[in-house]
């Protein structure tokens, strides 16, 4: 493969495009929830009360649903702080690894409550994304994490 006559990019930069992408689908995701309602109190319990009665994540992953949709009110809220935040932060570059692990945490969840109601690769790949970002340099292009570590060298960023 050294030999290879085809271009390749850097793979800093491959991250970056692969991190931007990430961040754009947590965006357009907040949207579309947004859109749908899903962040109110009754959208959000309507939806986690689906993925308790139709799903088949583990009995105890289900007891953590139920009390995330009995208090509805403020976690539909919450969680549209973050999904937009969490967006916003990869897309920027802000931070970007521990934003990519949230995303993996996040994913991971989602992958979990969904058991039995989609295709199980349909949030595999973008998973795997995030465990590739927070393993790699992430932020070392396209990235405010490239200003703040030239600001504060010692940033474990």
């Amino acid at each position: 493969m050294r030999n290879s006559k085809l271009p390749a990019l850097d793979p800093a930069l491959v991250l970056a495009i692969l991190r931007i992408a990430i961040g754009a689908l947590f965006l357009s995701t907040f949207f579309e929830n947004l859109g749908k309602g899903l962040y109110s109190a009754k959208g959000y319990a309507g939806l986690i009360h689906y993925y308790i009665q139709y799903g088949h994540a583990p009995a105890v992953w289900k007891h953590v649903m139920g009390f995330n949709a009995a208090h509805a009110a403020i976690a539909g809220p919450l969680q549209a702080v973050f999904e937009a935040s969490l967006g916003v932060a990869l897309i920027l570059g802000f931070f970007s690894r521990p934003a990519a692990l949230l995303a993996f945490g996040f994913l991971t969840a989602l992958w979990v409550s969904e058991w039995g109601l989609g295709w199980y690769w349909e949030l595999l790949v973008p998973m795997i994304v995030a465990a590739a970002l927070t393993l790699g340099p992430s932020g070392e292009r396209a990235a405010v994490d490239v200003a703040l570590a030239r600001r504060w060298p010692q940033l474990p960023i």
